[in-house]
């Protein structure tokens, strides 16, 4: 079954899920049990640990095939190029160096012809961010040596990519041919389907990290992954305002990682809600569980996303090839 098909087939609940999460947010602010971040960071450490003791460089290297990811992704958008030859290297031992697939025609990874300048600078730094986080992660100072070399990774827009299999499960119209590249609100939803994911990890992740150099590296990382996260959210929501779509698309697509990554209904679209005993229904701009905390993924679940499968699988998605480093760290989770 192809990855479109395997996602529109695990989309069929996300309706009930979504009315389902609504009730929880109704009934659980205030409520001060366990929050939902918490199971979710419970879970990340219990699986990690039942299948190996895992070291700061794993997880360092879990969190550079990310950073792999969406450095290719937004240097292509805002630059029309790819990160350099000589950041590409590394480990091969635990995973070989990739291409990066940008596709072909009309659709291939190219600069987005912007026409909202606000936007096209909100690309130019998040670009640079991402290539200085690879950087950093790679440097002496963090992994050296020890950095796995980028997968293979496929940013390819259109017909057959996983951009397209991952707007379609997202229910966005033509989500079959979906191009990130083709303009400002394009690249807006592309992104957003890695900005909350990215956040997510390194929550995830945090707990796991011993060096307290590197603690203090991974909490600079989310922090800086966090205002990404909130300005494509942000910007989502403003434009909104005038075509109301796109908020619909990205709650859509906020479905689609929920429907993925397991039973739990964590993730939040940007639509107004209204909390139980509130006037008005306000933005929903910072995704939060019901202690105002950002919520975690394992690293299984944030797999399932860019793998986009709820299967248990090794390849998929955004990494054809499956991410480099520890085995531990290479499956996605069966849900």
């Amino acid at each position: 079954m192809t990855d479109s098909g395997q996602l529109i087939e695990a989309m069929d609940h996300r309706v009930q899920r979504r009315e389902a999460r609504r009730e929880f947010f109704k009934s659980a602010f205030g409520v001060g049990a366990l929050a939902v971040g918490g199971v979710a960071a419970l879970n990340f450490s219990s699986r990690a640990g039942a299948q190996t003791a895992l070291t700061d460089v794993d997880i360092l290297n879990f969190a550079l095939n990310l950073e792999y990811l969406e450095a290719q992704f937004y240097s292509y958008a805002a630059n029309g190029v790819g990160l350099a030859a000589n950041l590409q290297t590394g480990v091969t031992t635990t995973g070989a160096q990739g291409a990066v697939q940008i596709g072909s025609g009309a659709t291939q990874a190219r600069r987005v012809p912007f026409t909202d300048r606000a936007v096209a600078a909100y690309a130019r730094e998040i670009a640079a961010d991402e290539i200085a986080h690879v950087s950093f992660l790679r440097s002496a100072s963090a992994l050296g040596n020890a950095a796995v070399a980028q997968p293979a990774i496929n940013i390819a827009g259109g017909a057959g990519s996983a951009f397209a299999a991952a707007a379609t499960a997202a229910s966005i119209p033509g989500g079959s041919t979906f191009d990130p590249y083709a303009n400002d609100d394009n690249f807006l939803l592309g992104a957003y389907i890695f900005e909350d994911v990215g956040v997510t990890a390194y929550k995830g992740a945090s707990p796991l990290i011993t060096n307290k150099i590197f603690l203090e590296a991974a909490a600079g990382i989310l922090a800086v992954e966090a205002y990404h996260a909130a300005t494509v959210r942000t910007t989502l929501y403003a434009r909104g305002v005038a075509a109301p779509d796109l908020r619909t698309f990205a709650d859509g697509i906020s479905n689609a990682r929920d429907t993925l990554d397991g039973s739990m209904d964590l993730d939040q679209g940007i639509s107004p809600l209204t909390r139980t005993g509130a006037t008005a229904a306000e933005s929903n701009i910072v995704p939060l569980d019901p202690n105002g905390l950002a919520y975690s993924r394992s690293p299984g679940q944030v797999l399932n996303i860019v793998y986009l499968t709820r299967a248990a699988a090794t390849m998929g998605g955004f990494f054809p090839s499956g991410v480099n480093g520890n085995a531990a760290l290479r499956a996605s989770t069966a849900n």
